[in-house]
C-alpha cells in the first residue's frame, strides 16, 4: 500500500472503499427520503415543518427518529470525501488547486437552486455548494488548521443552537397553545402556486443555511480528516477507528437523540442538528465495516443500494420529484386522501420510491456508467475546458472514478 498526497491509503484497498463508499451513498439517499417523507405526506407539506403544525404520535415519532438528520449528516460527510479524494486527484496530476473544482460548485448551486424552485423547499444542494467553496480552500492546510476550523464550527453551531433551543423553551412555557389551521396551497394549489410559493418565500425556506453551512464546514472537513485517518482502511487502525466512531454514535448520539426526540418541538434544533452527526459517523463505521466482511459476489439488496450510490444525484431528484405527484394536491393528492392511515402510509410510500428509483438506477447502470443527471451534469462540467483546450487539445481530466462522491 501506498500514501497518497494529502495522506490516506490508496492502492490494494481501493476497490473496497469504493464499494463502501457507493454504499454509503445509495443508503444516505434513501434515508434522506425517510427523513423528507413526513414531510410530502403531510397536508400541510413544507410549512407544517416550519410552523410546527403537526404532534406526531409514539408510532411516529419513533419512526422519524431513525431517520431524522443522521442519513443528511452522513451524505454531508461522504461530500467532505468525495472532496478529499478530488483533492488528491488533482495533487497526483499536478493541476492547480482548488481550479476547476470552483465551476464544479457552481454547477452544484444551479442543480440545487433548479430543484429548491421546481421541487423541493428543502434542498441542501445548495448549502453544500457554498460550503464546498470554503473547504476547498481549507482541505491543503496543515490538520492543525483544518481541526480547528472543524473545532470553531462545532462551537459556534453548538452555541446557536443552545441559545435557539432556550428561547424555543421559554416560548413553549408562556405559549397559549395552538398554532392554527394549516393553510391548502400543498393539497388544493396549483404546482405553479408552489413555485411562485417557493420564490415569494426564499428568504424564509433558506434561512436552514444558518445552520447547515457552519455544520457543512465541519462535517466536509471531519469526512476528509477520517478518510486521511484510515477509516476506510481493512486494517488494524482502521478497524479500531470504525470501533471508536460505532461507540460514540450508538453508545452517546443515539441514546442522547432518542430523548430529544419525545422531548417536544422545543428540542427541534438540537434533535435533528447537533446529535445527529454523531450517529451518522457510528453508521459510517457500521456500514464500511460490514461491506469489508463482505467477500464474493454482492447479493441483490447490495448490488441495488451500490447503485442507488452510482446515481446519487438523479435518484435525489426523482425521489422528491415522485413524492410530490403522489402527495401534493396537482398531483394523486394522497397526503389528504391517507392522512388518517398516517404514520404507516408514509411507511409504505417510502419503501414503494425506494423501491422503485433503485429498480430504475439497476436497469440504467445496465448500459450507463452514470446516472442520467450525473451524465448531464459531467456534460455541464467538461464544455466550458473543451472550450478553453480549443481543436486538437485535450481538455483536462475530469474528476477520476473514484471521486464520483455524488
Amino acid at each position: 500500500m501506498s500514501r497518497a498526497a494529502g495522506g490516506g491509503i490508496v492502492g490494494s484497498v481501493t476497490d473496497r472503499r469504493i464499494d463502501a463508499l457507493d454504499v454509503l451513498r445509495g443508503l444516505a439517499i434513501m434515508g434522506t427520503l425517510g427523513t423528507n417523507i413526513w414531510i410530502f405526506t403531510s397536508p400541510a407539506g413544507p410549512a407544517g415543518v416550519l410552523g410546527a403544525l403537526e404532534q406526531p404520535g409514539t408510532a411516529e415519532t419513533l419512526l422519524r427518529f431513525l431517520t431524522n438528520g443522521k442519513f443528511l449528516a452522513l451524505l454531508t460527510l461522504l461530500f467532505g470525501v468525495g472532496l478529499e479524494l478530488q483533492y488528491r486527484s488533482a495533487r497526483r496530476r499536478g493541476a492547480r488547486w482548488p481550479g476547476w473544482y470552483l465551476w464544479r460548485a457552481a454547477l452544484l448551486l444551479a442543480e440545487g437552486l433548479l430543484h429548491y424552485l421546481l421541487i423541493f423547499e428543502f434542498d441542501v444542494l445548495m448549502g453544500y455548494a457554498v460550503t464546498s467553496v470554503v473547504v476547498a480552500y481549507l482541505i491543503g492546510r496543515s490538520d492543525r488548521v483544518v481541526r480547528a476550523w472543524i473545532t470553531v464550527q462545532v462551537v459556534v453551531v453548538t452555541a446557536g443552537i443552545a441559545v435557539l433551543t432556550a428561547a424555543l423553551l421559554t416560548v413553549e412555557d408562556t405559549a397559549a397553545g395552538g398554532t392554527g389551521a394549516p393553510g391548502t396551497l400543498f393539497t388544493e394549489g396549483s404546482y405553479a402556486d408552489q413555485v411562485a410559493a417557493r420564490i415569494e418565500s426564499f428568504a424564509l425556506y433558506r434561512l436552514e443555511a444558518v445552520i447547515i453551512v457552519p455544520t457543512g464546514i465541519a462535517l466536509f472537513l471531519l469526512g476528509s480528516q477520517l478518510m486521511r485517518a484510515g477509516v476506510f482502511e481493512d486494517s488494524a487502525r482502521g478497524a479500531a477507528l470504525r470501533t471508536r466512531l460505532m461507540v460514540l454514535g450508538f453508545g452517546v448520539g443515539a441514546p442522547l437523540n432518542l430523548l430529544t426526540s419525545f422531548a417536544g418541538d422545543a428540542w427541534f434544533l438540537v434533535d435533528r442538528y447537533l446529535l445527529p452527526p454523531l450517529v451518522a459517523l457510528g453508521l459510517l463505521a457500521l456500514v464500511t465495516a460490514v461491506v469489508q466482511r463482505m467477500s464474493g459476489t454482492p447479493g441483490p439488496l447490495r448490488r441495488g443500494v451500490r447503485g442507488v450510490g452510482r446515481t446519487a444525484l438523479s435518484c435525489y431528484v426523482l425521489q422528491n420529484l415522485v413524492a410530490s405527484v403522489l402527495c401534493y394536491g396537482w398531483g394523486l393528492g394522497l397526503a389528504a386522501r391517507l392522512e388518517s392511515l398516517r404514520p404507516w402510509w408514509t411507511v409504505a410510500a417510502w419503501a414503494g420510491i425506494c423501491t422503485l428509483f433503485t429498480v430504475l438506477a439497476a436497469l440504467w447502470l445496465r448500459r450507463f456508467e452514470r446516472g442520467p443527471l450525473e451524465l448531464l451534469w459531467q456534460w455541464a462540467y467538461r464544455a466550458p475546458q473543451r472550450v478553453r483546450s480549443g481543436p486538437g487539445r485535450t481538455p483536462e481530466p475530469g474528476p477520476e472514478r473514484e471521486t464520483a462522491a455524488r
